[in-house]
């Protein structure tokens, strides 16, 4: 069960190396990429202030020092942030997690946050209807190649790749026209009850993977959100459409 009374405290991934941003981030990580005049990183990290969250941590590795000196600079915008140092070698989505957790409150969940992604959620809201599961995943009917696969209750049951036809899933007996494919937004809880998992778990991996490893085991849903626009500033030709969106919030 998720417990809400210790620390309101969120991850947001900006250790990526950016590639389809380049050239932008030949000389800078993509968290400081700007959108609307503002930093990704300052854009992301005001919306979890705004939501009540009081302890962020940042992982880091391309341009690192250029995250740690901004926030530095800007007095971690009044907030407990705290950096893990992936500097030594990028650890997936997955291994991330797995090397910050000793940074956070051990009874308190984990809101998970690209660092890329711009969306209407009210991640505050999110965050309290994410009660009671190990682990709730932000997802909707968006167009995409990747899907998760989710019951009739909303639990997860496995991840397509429609372009490929691949399945993923611990369930052998699994029947595709029972589950409904839907798309996952980057943004997802994580409960406490769920971190000893992480220790069975290699140094570097994707949080799908682990997800698609404890899904038989433990109740990790779907929430759908109808009407939601996200967009994700992941390669150039997305930088338009995010100065588009940021422009009509």
């Amino acid at each position: 069960m998720i417990d809400h009374k210790g620390v309101k405290q969120a991850m947001v991934f900006a250790a990526g190396l950016g590639t389809r941003l380049k050239p932008l981030t030949d000389t800078m990580p993509k968290a400081l990429v700007r959108v609307g005049g503002e930093p990704l990183l300052k854009r992301v990290v005001l919306n979890l202030k705004t939501a009540g969250f009081e302890r962020i941590i940042v992982n880091v590795h391309h341009f690192a020092q250029q995250i740690i000196d901004y926030l530095e600079e800007n007095q971690n915008f009044g907030v407990d942030i705290r950096i893990s140092d992936e500097r030594e070698g990028l650890l997936e989505t997955g291994g991330g997690i797995k090397k910050a957790l000793p940074l956070f409150d051990a009874n308190s969940p984990i809101l998970i946050h690209n660092v890329d992604i711009l969306s209407n959620v009210d991640i505050g809201s999110f965050y309290e209807r994410a009660r009671g599961n190990a682990a709730t995943l932000l997802v909707s009917e968006r167009q995409t190649k990747r899907y998760l696969l989710f019951d009739e209750q909303m639990r997860l049951n496995g991840w397509t790749n429609v372009e490929t036809g691949e399945v993923r899933s611990p369930y052998h007996d699994l029947t595709m026209d029972r589950l409904t494919p839907l798309a996952f937004s980057g943004i997802h809880v994580i409960s406490p009850s769920l971190f000893p998992c992480f220790d069975e778990m290699p140094e570097r991996f994707g949080i799908i993977d682990f997800y698609l490893k404890w899904c038989s085991a433990y109740p990790l849903k779907g929430l759908k959100m109808e009407n939601l626009r996200l967009v994700d500033v992941g390669k150039l030709d997305t930088l338009s459409e995010a100065e588009i969106f940021i422009s009509k919030t």
